[in-house]
């Protein structure tokens, strides 16, 4: 084969290859032109679709929460106070008594003896007593007339001083055996519930068991003990100094209230473990829906701030000069609006300064948004909703 024959297929190679190019740039061309035109600049400014709300003034009160556990107002250990066989369980497991009211009685049989062996022991040491004075106003008689020796009146006037108190340790042992009778009656010391009894009728007790008999509660009213971290202490003090403050108790999930009642003290001392105050709160719980050694929250109102401009807290944005918010115009566009902002809770945010009440913030979509940029409102709420309290 000849060398122009060997050429001719190169050369028509090319040719392909520069039509191939010259095509990809034609089209590379009118997609720039395409995009470059108008009707895909107007594209670029379709509207950013966001939700929104409408910042409103409100009065919020702000609160404080704490883990708490309640405790019975009283709880007493209902326990033997004499050793003795239990004769008789005379309260129901879960009842209500009266102060004063028979709860179980121990076998009084040897309390009761002994009340009378006192009892006789004073009866005798009066009649010896009795003879003793006699027989001393008759010695100093015969002293005057000089039949006896003097001696033997101061004789019997110490006779007499001994029997004198002899009598008055009968007295006392009578005392102590009627109160040790009296104490194989247990009573209720207080108003209150009687819980699960420990013991049953026919075992012995004793004054040292470990165990009481039962344990009696009174939960009308109840308190609950909570801790906040230890800087909120001024807020407490200076919330009690104004006047009485308002506790809420609720569920574990700090959602359904439970009681509602005041703060009784704040415990001396700051826990230095864990830097946190001890609190102590009352309620009537009239209902009884606290009840001992449950754990709620408690929920406590330091302050209320009046009239001031609150919204959600979606709204609050982050950046690099910090806290911002954006914010709808009346032109339906977007801006940025630096501001401060005060106490808040998952839900609302109070707003300090930057914003005023009425004007309209977005609260979800801000990631898409630029200056000035046009927005498709798709969610609003004329006022924000009434918040239930800063915490």
């Amino acid at each position: 084969m000849n060398p122009p024959a060997r050429r001719r297929p190169i050369q028509q190679r090319r040719i392909v290859l520069i039509c191939a190019i010259a095509a990809l740039l034609a089209i590379g061309a009118a997609t720039y032109w395409h995009l470059a035109s108008p009707k895909s600049k107007l594209s670029t400014h379709t509207p950013v679709p966001v939700s929104t709300a409408v910042a409103s003034r409100q009065d919020v009160p702000v609160y404080q929460t704490g883990l708490g556990i309640v405790q019975a107002s009283l709880t007493v250990g209902i326990r033997p106070q004499v050793d003795g066989t239990m004769q008789d369980v005379v309260f129901v497991e879960g009842q209500n008594v009266r102060k004063g009211d028979v709860l179980a009685r121990i076998d009084p049989r040897l309390f009761k003896a002994a009340l009378d062996q006192a009892l006789a022991k004073k009866a005798q040491d009066t009649a010896l007593l009795v003879s003793a004075r006699k027989d001393l106003e008759r010695y100093k008689a015969l002293v005057l007339l000089e039949a006896i020796a003097r001696q033997t009146v101061e004789h019997q006037q110490a006779t007499v001083g001994q029997l004198e108190a002899s009598i008055a340790a009968d007295e006392a042992a009578i005392e102590t055996a009627r109160t040790q009778l009296s104490y194989t009656t247990i009573r209720a010391p207080n108003d209150g519930r009687i819980g699960i009894r420990s013991v049953d009728p026919g075992n012995l007790v004793h004054v040292s068991d470990a165990q009481p008999i039962a344990v009696l509660t009174r939960i009308r009213p109840s308190a609950v003990l909570f801790s906040l971290p230890a800087r909120f202490l001024d807020d407490v003090r200076g919330a009690l100094a104004v006047g009485a403050v308002e506790v809420t108790a609720l569920d574990q999930d700090n959602l359904r209230p439970l009681s509602t009642g005041r703060l009784l003290l704040v415990d001396g001392t700051v826990d230095q473990a864990t830097d946190t105050i001890r609190l102590k709160a009352i309620f009537p719980n009239d209902d009884e829906r606290l009840w001992p050694g449950e754990f709620v929250n408690a929920r406590l109102l330091l302050k209320t701030l009046d009239n001031v401009v609150v919204v959600p807290s979606a709204a609050v944005q982050r950046g690099p000069k910090g806290l911002f918010l954006w914010l709808v115009t009346g032109h339906n566009t977007a801006e940025t609006r630096p501001i401060k902002t005060g106490p808040s809770s998952g839900d609302l945010t109070v707003i300090t300064s930057g914003l005023r009440g009425g004007e309209r913030v977005v609260t979800a979509g801000q990631f898409k948004l630029k200056r000035n940029a046009q927005v498709q409102i798709r969610a609003t709420s004329s006022t924000s909703p009434r918040p239930e309290g800063i915490r």
